[in-house]
């Protein structure tokens, strides 16, 4: 039966083993991926085909676009019909609603 150090040293070693295979399959899938895309460089140097003419968006979209998108609007799935206010369903609920459900009424009766 083996010791505990014995354990210990074994999974330490095995570990090892475990990291060294992994950056193995790391270097292994970035060398391939190298290779195809020089293939298909290749190839499309040699079709004349550019990144346009393959249509649909290439690479990233530009750091600005993103950051200047505006948020999407949430369609309102609750209203309170005294006042017209309505809730997403999204965030915390608001006050409206959380006294009407304390004082008995269902959520149902709210629903858009």
């Amino acid at each position: 039966m083996s010791t505990y150090q014995e354990l210990i040293a074994q999974r330490a070693a095995l570990e090892k083993q475990t990291a060294d295979l992994e950056k193995q399959i790391a270097d292994t899938l970035k060398a391939e991926r190298s290779n195809v895309i020089n293939q298909i460089k290749t190839l499309m140097a040699d079709h004349g085909i550019t990144a346009a003419d393959l249509g649909g968006k290439v690479g990233r979209p530009p750091k600005a676009a993103v950051a200047g998108a505006q948020p999407r609007k949430v369609a309102a799935k609750f209203r309170d019909p005294s006042t017209g206010e309505t809730w997403s369903g999204r965030g915390l609920k608001p006050k409206w609603l959380t006294a009407a459900l304390e004082s008995g009424r269902k959520i149902e009766e709210f629903t858009l």
